[in-house]
């Protein structure tokens, strides 16, 4: 285990020195990779405790609907909770049922809506989860550009690093395996770079959509619920 230990320890001192005594280009793009590898994990680490965070809201949410038997109790026992995007979709479309019909929320008498006010009433509620998952899709859209950026930067710095391995060879008129292999190691250093920041961001983006399409599924489904709720209390 410790000669395991040392040997790793010996593959990463080698690699830091390729790219301590490499050109000015593959300094260049690690470093460039190194901050995409630094602002991805950031990412993913925010956008996880986001989501974690919204699903204990989610839940208290939906308890507090349960508990309610008409839409005005739960409009006031939802009032109390932080904000959310379920309170905010709720709220808003209360808000715009009393805009309608201000006699219903002013005086508690019962009235239906037209059907173009229905009509306007599911716009205003896809309107207000749309806003909802602009706000919640902040951040992965970076997470996409460093999965596929990487790997082609880490590609250019192997390019870049295979060309001046092969001038420095013509330069010097010697062949030998010696003379090429560090710097063709050099030249895969970037690529191998690139795909260390690559992979992490693919995977964290696509587990990260997912997420993120759950909830908006539920979002929606609670919109729906919302006006089944309004017909079953002959609102509309």
């Amino acid at each position: 285990m410790i000669i395991q230990s040392a040997a790793q320890t010996g593959e990463l001192g080698n690699v830091w020195r390729m790219i301590a005594a490499g050109t000015i280009s593959t300094k260049l793009i690690m470093a460039l990779l190194a901050v995409f590898s630094i602002v991805s994990w950031a990412v993913i680490v925010v956008k996880v405790r986001q989501f974690r965070r919204l699903r204990q809201e989610s839940d208290r949410f939906v308890d507090r609907l349960e508990k309610a038997d008409r839409l005005e109790d739960a409009f006031h026992s939802i009032m109390a909770l932080p904000e959310s995007p379920f309170t905010r979709v709720f709220k808003r479309g209360m808000t715009f049922y009393g805009d309608l019909r201000p006699a219903a929320r002013n005086t508690g008498e019962v009235k239906g809506l037209l059907p173009a006010q229905l009509e306007v009433l599911r716009l205003v509620l896809e309107k207000e989860e749309g806003d909802e998952r602009d706000g919640l899709t902040g951040g992965l859209i970076w997470l996409a550009i460093f999965a596929t950026v990487s790997p082609l930067l880490g590609l250019l710095g192997t390019v870049i690093g295979v060309m001046n391995s092969f001038i420095g060879v013509s330069a010097a008129g010697s062949s030998s395996i010696t003379a090429v292999a560090p710097g063709i190691a050099e030249a895969l250093v970037a690529t191998a770079g690139g795909l260390v920041v690559a992979i992490p961001a693919a995977i964290g983006y696509n587990y990260l959509t997912g997420r993120l399409n759950r909830f908006m599924g539920e979002l929606e489904g609670f919109s729906s619920e919302f006006i089944g709720a309004l017909a079953r209390e002959g609102r509309i």
